[in-house]
């Protein structure tokens, strides 16, 4: 019989939906605090998910999703940020 492989899933921050790990892009807090976007999805740190959609990033700030998940203030950079790499994924 063959094995079948489990699929890691992840809750996105903007509409707390699980889907693939694979599908999603990661956010990363480091020890220093600061948050950036992983694009690997192999940098150390603390990680959350976000869809590919503008969509979702736009709930996501509005819902302040970052702050909540990491516990600390954030700027409008980071969201910024998501956007720029989310407009040059989608073409």
């Amino acid at each position: 019989m063959a094995k079948t492989k489990k699929i890691p899933m992840r809750m996105c921050l903007g509409c707390r939906e699980m889907k693939p790990k694979r599908e999603l892009l990661r956010i990363v807090m480091n020890k220093e605090g600061q948050i950036t976007l992983d694009m690997t999805g192999k940098l150390p740190g603390r990680g959350a998910y976000i869809c590919n959609s503008a969509e979702c990033v736009a709930k996501l700030r509005k819902n302040h999703g970052i702050e909540r998940n990491y516990g600390c203030k954030t700027d409008d950079q980071i969201y910024n940020n998501i956007e720029r790499a989310l407009s040059g994924n989608e073409e």
